[in-house]
């Protein structure tokens, strides 16, 4: 299942990373009028989400707890990586859409389908949002997605609700793996190469400064000698 769900949020990061504009050339990407069953504008502070649903019978407890979870994590995730982040998001709830979630520019598409199947899954606000606080512009795909989970695994609601945990470390894994492999490499890293590391990637990676020196000048070792000593103990 946790398969299914990397299979299908891989497109999030190759909207970000420029390698596809399908979806924001899609004249429904940010549609946020037509078959509209409701539409609530929330602000809180100085953020305000656009909540589109576009899905008959679309739990209002669901809802609310999306909303919940945006205005819990989004707030600490712009402190931490991005404070001039966009303040303003829209979520629709698209049932044409049938992938999982993906996000274009301050835009996520969340399928109601997934919900109906995975209602523990909160924490796929907390994924995709990141995205829009990465707001990278090309770059390194596994480095993109390997943040948004690694995010998900230090500031998400209720991961242990949705079964959703790191994999055990396996010989054949690869850092460019993505998603939840990269993010406990990443998870180790913060604990045993460098504390402040992963703030660091992410703003190299919005700066389109990230080069593979970045490893050898934050650590002194490249990416390969930190895989390699992860490799050798990788507890985390």
């Amino acid at each position: 299942m946790i398969k299914k769900i990397y299979k299908t949020l891989a497109v999030s990061c190759l909207l970000l990373a420029g390698l596809s504009v399908h979806a924001q050339r899609n004249n429904g990407w940010r549609d946020i009028e037509t078959g509209v069953v409701s539409k609530d504008s929330v602000t809180r502070g100085e953020y305000t989400l656009i909540f589109v649903n576009k899905s008959e019978g679309f739990s209002p407890a669901l809802k609310e707890r999306m909303i919940e979870t945006f205005f819990t994590v989004y707030p600490e995730q712009a402190k931490i990586y991005n404070p001039k982040t966009a303040k303003k998001v829209t979520f629709i709830i698209n049932p044409k859409y049938d992938g999982v979630a993906a996000t274009a520019g301050t835009y996520v598409h969340y399928n109601p389908g997934w919900f109906d199947k995975n209602p523990g899954d909160i924490d796929v606000v907390t994924h995709e949002v990141m995205h829009i606080i990465q707001s990278y512009r090309g770059g390194e795909g596994w480095i993109t997605e390997g943040i948004a989970d690694y995010v998900r695994a230090t500031m998400g609601v209720d991961n242990e609700g949705a079964g959703w945990s790191m994999p055990a470390f396996k010989p054949e894994h690869s850092y460019k793996n993505a998603y939840r492999i990269t993010a406990r490499f990443f998870i180790w890293l913060e604990k045993n190469a460098k504390s402040g590391i992963i703030v660091k990637l992410d703003s190299a990676m919005r700066s389109k400064t990230y080069t593979d020196e970045f490893w050898k000048t934050e650590t002194g070792k490249t990416v390969d000698e930190l895989w390699a000593e992860y490799a050798k103990n990788p507890v985390i």
